[in-house]
């Protein structure tokens, strides 16, 4: 059996992004002390890295010990919209500016997934096709999968047009509920970016109703379970 740690940060720690300049010291810093804070290092990390080219955002990547630091240290990784890993100890990253980072772990089959659930991959069905993937490539059945929902815009502060109207975490509940995931299943964090202070928001900033630009950012990493 295996153990699932997760972090999210918030304004305290700093912005973990920067999509100006991908090698900004400050963002290097901010992420090397919240890592360390949680007992990991840069070298343990593997960075989810969102692009918007082309028209499929529900692509899905294995990493392992050979993927550790990309991102991070290395060079920009390759574009994807999850990060899957079965390596215990490899830690997944993913700094969010007004999306669902969505984690789904499977303690049986020792499998973890770091996805990134905004508008593009939810208008795709994102969560549905998440849950999808880890079954039929890792054998996972869909009740066995735990959830963890990072805090995102409301309804109110970011509907999906396409989706009529909705929130993101409407959607993403919505879509979890088909893939077969339990609702006791689920933990998520509710509070709303676009006003709490604990979290940048991107979309609020554009709006004029942060003063702040930033990202807050998520990791997940497994472990083997001490019996």
């Amino acid at each position: 059996m295996y153990t699932l740690f997760t972090a999210t940060s918030t304004t305290a720690h700093g912005s973990m992004y920067n999509p100006l300049d991908q090698s900004d010291p400050s963002v290097t810093s901010h992420r090397e002390a919240w890592l360390k804070k949680n007992g990991f290092t840069l070298a343990d990390t593997t960075r989810l890295y969102i692009t918007y080219d082309g028209a499929d955002f529900c692509r899905y990547k294995e990493v392992g010990a050979q993927e550790k630091g990309i991102g991070t240290q290395k060079a920009v990784p390759s574009p994807a919209d999850a990060l899957i890993t079965t390596t215990p100890g490899q830690v997944l990253f993913l700094p969010v500016a007004d999306c669902v980072a969505t984690i789904f772990f499977d303690p049986t089959k020792g499998v973890l997934m770091l996805s990134h659930l905004g508008r593009h991959s939810l208008e795709q069905d994102g969560a549905v096709r998440s849950v999808a993937h880890l079954t039929e490539h890792y054998g996972s059945k869909p009740e066995d999968i735990q959830v963890w929902l990072s805090p995102a815009p409301s309804k109110a502060a970011y509907a999906i047009h396409a989706l009529n109207n909705r929130g993101m975490k409407e959607v993403t509940f919505e879509q979890l509920k088909r893939a077969g995931i339990r609702a006791e299943n689920i933990t998520d964090n509710p509070a709303d970016t676009a006003t709490d202070p604990r979290y940048f928001s991107h979309s609020a900033f554009l709006k004029g109703e942060k003063t702040e630009d930033g990202r807050f950012a998520v990791f997940a990493v497994m472990k083997e379970s001490q019996l």
